[in-house]
């Protein structure tokens, strides 16, 4: 469970920080700071990673427990991983926002 969010975290937040760099190094200072504040939206990010962590590991436990259930405790992991990720989304378009509207 720790290594699946520690993977998810690490490429998420990665990904959007260093989306932010170009922007941060070669712009102004007001475009900078909001680069800036694109990046840490991707603290956003971590509620996703350790939503989905943890919904792995239930589904883990209970396929475990009761692995004719698999198919039901598949589908429902599913779901509600797509739900975990949704925080994810909303950081990523509210850092686009903040790149694209307001800088």
């Amino acid at each position: 469970m720790f290594t699946e969010m520690l993977v998810n975290f690490v490429t998420n937040f990665g990904g959007a920080f260093a989306s932010t760099i170009p922007a941060i190094l070669f712009a102004d200072e007001n475009k900078g700071l909001y680069a800036v504040g694109a990046g840490i939206t991707g603290i956003g990010m971590v509620g996703a990673s350790i939503g989905q962590g943890i919904v792995g590991q239930g589904a883990c436990l209970a396929i475990g427990r009761n692995p004719e259930m698999a198919g039901k405790i598949t589908s429902t992991l599913i779901i509600t991983a797509g739900f975990a990720e949704s925080g994810a989304i909303y950081a990523l378009v509210i850092a686009i926002l903040i790149l694209f509207v307001l800088g």
